[in-house]
C-alpha cells in the first residue's frame, strides 16, 4: 500500500496543528459556529444529534493492521470502544469529545491517516473495487490511478468550495464492484481497438434524493490526460453548477439541465486549453504503481488434504467457504470476506476488541493489509487455502465469521435516528427485525444474493435506491414511514429501483421484505436471481402481495 513521503506527513501534520488552533479558538468564543462549521466539515467533523461525529478517510478501503489497531485504540480511549464503517470504505466515530478532535486527529497522524477532506463541499475521498489488484477479471490495478488523483485532489486550492460534494469511483475491472455509475465521476480503465490501455470517463451520476445514472462523457481517454480531463470537468461544474439550491447543486443535475452534448463540448474546449499543463507522466505513474507491488506469494500454495477434509468434516466451514470467500488470482490462495453483519450487531459497527484482533489475523494471515468495502464489510484479500480452516475458526470466536456475504442480512444499513440528526427515520433496528425474521441460514442460502439498503432519510447513505430491495425512511407528520424499491443495481447493469406503492408504517417493513421474499421464491425459475426475476415479471406480482390486507 501507499505509504507517505515527507511531503504528505508535513501536509497531514500541518493540518492538524491549524485544527487545533481553530477549535481552541471556537471553544474560547473568538469564532462563530458558522465560521467553524465550514472549517470542522474539512476536517471529517459534524455535529449529530447526541455528540460530534469523525469520519477518518480510508483511501480506496485499503489500512494496515497498524492502521487498524490505531482505530482500536482511538475507539477505546476516545469514543464508545466501537467505531463504524461506511459504504465509502471510510470509518466513523460516534461519540467523540469535541475538545478532542484534535488529539484524536494527532494519533491518525501518526500512522498515516486523517479525515481531511470526508465532508464539505470539495473532493471526497477516492473509492474503488474492494476486490483491487487480486480479481481475475482486472484489466489493471485501479489503486494507483486512486493514488493519483488522492493527491491531485487534497487541499486542491480551486474546487475546495465546490457548489456541493464531489465523489469519484474507479474500476479497473470488467465487473464494476465500485458502483462508478453512480459517482460525480466514474473512470473505468479499459482497452481500446489497438489493446492500449486507458480510461473510459463517465459523469453525473448519482444517488439521494435524485438518482441519475452516469453517462459515457471520454469513451477514450490516454492515461496521461486522466488528471487535466478531471480538471477540465471539475472546472466547468466549479463555474456552471447551482449555488442558490443545494438540492439541486450536484453535477448531475448540470449534466441533466445542460445536456450531455453541450456539457461535454463545454468540458472539451477547457479541457483543450489546459491539458498540456497537467499530463502524467510514465514515470510518475511508475513511481506510484511501485507502491502497490504484489504481496511474496507461496508459489507451491496450492489444495492439500487438511483443506479438503476440512471441507468435508465441518458443514458450518464448508458453508462458509461458499458465501464468504472469492477466486484469487493466484492458485492456492483466496480473498475472504469478514461479515460485519452478524445477528444483534448493528450492521458496519466493530468493537475496539474485535479490531485488535482482526488486526492481528490480517498479520498472520493476510500479509497485514484489511480492506473495507461497499456493503460495510471487510476483506482478508490473500489468504491461502491452506490457512482457511483455522482463520474460519479463529473469526468464529470473534463473531466475524457469520455465512451471509451477499444475502438478504447481508443489510446495508445508515445510523439513522439513533445517531444522524438529518434522519426521519431509524435503520437499525428495523434492520436487526429483519435479521431476526431471516434467521433460518438454510433459506437465506437457498434464496441467494439478495441486496437489501436502508437509509433513514432521502440523503440516501445507503444506497436504498439502487438496492436490490430498497427501504427508504420518511416523515409523515411526525410518525416513521418507509417506502420500498424493487430491482434497483449498482453493478455493470445499472438501474434505480422501481417504487413499490405507497409507504408502511414502521411496524409493517420486515412482514413486507418476508412477503416480497416469499413471492420471488414462488416465481422464479431455475437458478433464476431475485433481480432476474424482478426483472423478468415486474413489481406487480410483489405490489399485490405486499399491500394485500391494506
Amino acid at each position: 500500500m501507499y505509504q507517505y513521503n515527507n511531503t504528505d506527513q508535513t501536509l497531514v501534520d500541518e493540518r492538524v496543528a491549524q485544527f487545533r488552533r481553530q477549535t481552541e479558538q471556537f471553544l474560547n468564543g473568538e469564532i462563530t459556529d458558522e465560521q467553524f462549521r465550514a472549517l470542522r466539515l474539512r476536517n471529517g467533523l459534524y455535529v449529530q444529534t447526541h455528540a460530534p461525529m469523525l469520519r477518518v478517510a480510508v483511501p480506496y478501503g485499503l489500512l494496515s493492521s497498524r492502521q487498524l489497531r490505531k482505530i482500536a485504540h482511538i475507539a477505546r480511549y476516545y469514543d464508545k470502544n466501537y467505531c463504524h464503517f461506511t459504504t465509502r470504505q471510510n470509518i466513523q466515530f460516534n461519540w467523540p469529545k469535541l475538545e478532542q478532535v484534535p488529539d484524536i486527529l494527532a494519533e491518525l497522524a501518526t500512522v498515516q491517516m486523517h479525515a481531511i477532506q470526508t465532508s464539505g463541499n470539495c473532493i471526497r475521498n477516492t473509492t474503488t473495487d474492494h476486490l483491487a489488484g487480486v480479481c481475475s477479471d482486472e484489466i489493471e490495478d485501479p489503486r494507483p490511478y486512486c493514488e493519483i488523483i488522492r493527491q491531485w485532489s487534497t487541499l486542491h486550492p480551486e474546487f475546495d468550495y465546490l457548489p456541493r460534494k464531489f465523489k469519484i469511483a474507479v474500476s479497473g475491472a470488467l465487473h464494476d464492484r465500485a458502483a462508478t455509475q453512480f459517482h460525480d465521476i466514474g473512470v473505468h480503465l479499459v482497452k481500446n481497438a489497438t489493446g492500449d490501455i486507458g480510461f473510459r470517463i463517465l459523469v453525473g451520476g448519482g444517488l439521494g434524493r435524485t438518482p441519475i445514472i452516469g453517462q459515457v462523457i471520454k469513451p477514450y481517454l490516454e492515461k496521461k490526460h486522466l488528471l487535466s480531463y478531471l480538471e477540465a470537468i471539475l472546472r466547468i461544474y466549479n463555474l456552471l453548477g447551482r449555488r442558490d439550491n443545494k438540492y439541486k447543486a450536484r453535477i448531475k443535475i448540470l449534466v441533466k439541465e445542460t445536456g450531455l452534448a453541450h456539457f461535454t463540448d463545454l468540458v472539451e474546449k477547457e479541457w483543450l486549453l489546459t491539458k498540456d499543463a497537467l499530463e502524467l507522466t510514465e514515470a510518475r505513474i511508475n513511481t506510484i504503481k511501485a507502491q502497490f507491488v504484489a504481496p511474496p506469494y507461496d508459489v507451491n500454495a496450492a489444495d492439500d488434504e487438511r483443506f479438503t477434509n476440512a471441507q468435508h468434516d465441518h458443514q458450518d466451514f464448508a458453508i462458509w467457504l461458499e458465501h464468504n470467500t472469492v477466486a484469487h488470482k493466484v492458485s492456492g490462495y483466496r480473498s475472504v470476506f469478514l461479515s460485519l453483519k452478524a445477528p444483534e450487531v448493528p450492521p458496519g459497527d466493530l468493537t475496539d476488541s474485535q479490531l485488535d484482533a482482526v488486526a492481528d489475523l490480517a498479520d498472520r494471515y493476510s500479509f497485514g493489509e484489511i480492506r473495507s468495502t461497499h456493503r460495510q464489510n471487510l476483506i482478508f484479500a490473500d489468504v491461502k487455502q491452506a490457512n482457511l480452516f483455522s482463520l474460519w475458526q479463529e473469526l468464529t470466536q470473534i463473531n466475524l465469521a457469520t455465512p451471509n456475504i451477499g444475502t438478504a442480512t447481508d443489510i446495508i444499513c445508515c445510523p439513522g435516528l439513533d445517531f444522524c440528526s438529518l434522519a426521519n427515520a431509524s435503520s437499525i433496528g428495523i434492520a436487526k427485525e429483519i435479521n431476526d425474521a431471516l434467521d433460518d441460514m438454510d433459506y437465506l442460502h437457498d434464496i441467494g444474493d439478495v441486496k437489501i439498503n436502508m437509509s433513514g432519510c432521502m440523503n440516501g447513505c445507503a444506497h436504498q435506491s439502487v438496492g436490490h430491495i430498497g427501504i427508504l425512511g420518511v416523515d409523515k407528520k411526525g410518525a416513521e414511514w418507509y417506502q420500498l424499491t424493487l430491482g434497483g443495481s449498482s453493478e455493470n447493469e445499472a438501474a434505480i429501483g422501481e417504487r413499490l406503492g405507497p409507504a408502511l408504517a414502521k411496524n409493517e417493513v420486515t412482514q413486507a421484505i418476508t412477503t416480497i421474499l416469499d413471492v420471488y421464491v414462488k416465481q422464479r425459475l431455475v437458478d433464476e436471481s431475485f433481480l432476474d426475476t424482478v426483472k423478468r415479471v415486474g413489481i406487480e406480482p410483489f405490489k399485490e402481495q405486499v399491500y394485500a390486507s391494506h
